[in-house]
């Protein structure tokens, strides 16, 4: 059974409303690197894509562990950081 505000956010479709590149790493930056490789803004654009309530992630670092692309591969993701120094500047922080 979906979380009601899951189902409220899928059915809002929520679009950010600025945009900007990260210039440090961080926790957030490395699952936001996540998202944009398997093809989705962020977490929001995620789970109203593919109409989930949770992404697995890593106990231990919090990380994104396994993401489903809109083509229904997988990307899998390992417990430690993989969004390097020079790959930073590239990801997009939207703020909604």
């Amino acid at each position: 059974k979906k979380s009601e505000v899951s189902a409220v956010m899928a059915k809002a479709d929520i679009k950010p409303k600025s945009i900007r590149h990260a210039k440090n790493w961080s926790d957030e930056v490395e699952n936001l690197y996540r998202f944009q490789q398997a093809g989705y803004r962020d977490e929001f654009e995620y789970k109203q894509v593919k109409q989930v309530d949770t992404v697995e992630c890593w106990p231990e670092t919090g990380f994104v562990k396994k993401l489903q692309r809109r083509d229904n591969t997988f990307y899998y993701y390992n417990k430690q950081r993989e969004c390097e120094d020079k790959e930073v500047h590239k990801v997009k922080v939207y703020v909604y």
